[in-house]
């Protein structure tokens, strides 16, 4: 009985294939040729997420994978847009096993000098929230003194896009942008952002140009966490208070050296990845075999690139 139930199956198989190799298509000419680039396209793009999701999934994942992955959905799911706070039940469910529902910003701070160690953390939107509630700004109260660089995916922070592109630019667009964040012992944290001229609130004629900006590190940063950008992957690149110290005068100095070289922003490059990789290079936080390695380079497009900066440094 067996034999010639498994011969129906093999006579079904070969009637199969021999439609689709001899089935004619439905459109002729270029109609015929345009479904097909445009199927050829579909598949490109398909395979193009599918590897930006296991690049997502598998690289700068820390000891515990599954754990961070499952807090990373969940920031996702309770960012919120506009200038709408994030829950306390947010905050309960991501942070409250670790810090209690209403920490102090020294307990905050314990928190993150724990989480440094290791040299990578994570620095999200309902973190960002609870720490302006708590200390009102973000500083070395909350926060252990050091240069920072910090990495986050791009996309729009209004609604309805934001609810399909955070999750798209968090795990199928593999590239992040990158900044540079300085908190002194004294005083509040500093954010050192690049990017077109024309994406800054007091963008000039020129709105193609390579630009940058020192801000505090507030809600009108250019960088901060924010719904469409929830997430930022920072490592602490530098705690010598030396560095620290003079931090804000060297990336200043670097701001007006890339204004006077008035570079076009690239795409791929010179772009703000291009900006921070050579200045950490010039201040010795980074070498130029990490700078130009592959693994960066598709993390951090232009990172590798040649540098726009007439000298870097901080």
């Amino acid at each position: 009985m067996a034999r010639p139930s498994f011969e129906r199956v093999q006579d079904r198989a070969r009637r199969l294939k021999h439609r689709i190799r001899h089935a004619r298509h439905p459109l002729t000419g270029w109609r015929k040729w345009g479904v097909i680039a445009g199927q050829g396209l579909a598949g490109i793009v398909a395979l193009f997420l599918a590897i930006n999701l296991v690049l997502s999934l598998s690289t700068f994942r820390g000891e515990d994978p599954a754990s961070r992955t499952a807090h990373e959905l969940a920031v996702l799911w309770f960012s919120t847009t506009g200038d709408r706070p994030t829950s306390d039940e947010a905050f309960r469910i991501l942070h409250g096993g670790n810090l209690g529902d209403d920490p102090t910003a020294g307990q905050i701070r314990a928190h993150f000098e724990q989480a440094a160690e290791g040299g990578t953390f994570l620095l999200d939107q309902v973190m960002i929230d609870r720490i302006q509630a708590v200390n009102g700004r973000v500083d070395s109260r909350v926060l252990p003194p050091g240069v920072y660089v910090g990495a986050h995916a791009l996309g729009p922070d209004d609604a309805p896009l934001v609810w399909v592109t955070k999750w798209m630019a968090h795990y199928l667009l593999f590239p992040r942008h990158a900044y540079i964040l300085v908190v002194p012992e004294q005083g509040q944290a500093l954010a050192f952002s690049a990017s077109q001229e024309g994406k800054f609130p007091d963008a000039g004629q020129a709105r193609d140009r390579l630009s940058a900006r020192l801000t505090p590190y507030d809600d009108a940063a250019y960088d901060f966490p924010s719904s469409g950008e929830a997430l930022h992957e920072m490592t602490i690149v530098s705690r010598d208070p030396a560095v620290v110290r003079a931090a804000p005068a060297t990336l200043d100095r670097a701001r007006r050296e890339l204004e006077a070289r008035n570079a076009t922003y690239g795409l791929l490059a010179p772009n703000s990845n291009t900006v921070v990789g050579c200045i950490l290079e010039g201040a010795g936080l980074m070498s130029a075999e990490v700078r130009r390695s592959i693994l960066l380079a598709l993390r951090a497009p232009g990172m590798g690139a040649a540098c726009p900066l007439a000298d870097e440094g901080p």
